[in-house]
């Protein structure tokens, strides 16, 4: 899948994993900083889905996003 510049991959989810694409400035805000450190320290940088793989619920995580307009 073709990914609009600017933009990069994520996989969110606890068990099912969802693709969402978002805009690179999300990775200055604090939270979603937060969020790369869990996904680190739970998958190191090996991540199966060839992409970012975010370990918390789709709920979580869209919360967050929308708040920084990343939908």
């Amino acid at each position: 899948m073709d990914i609009p510049k600017g933009y990069f991959a994520i996989y969110v989810g606890e068990q099912e994993k969802k693709r969402f694409e978002v805009p690179v400035s999300i990775l200055s805000e604090p939270r979603f900083q937060e969020l790369l450190h869990q996904s680190e320290q739970e998958f190191g940088y090996n991540h199966p889905m060839g992409g970012i793989t975010i370990p918390c619920s789709e709920d979580v995580f869209t919360d967050l996003a929308s708040r920084f307009g990343a939908f």
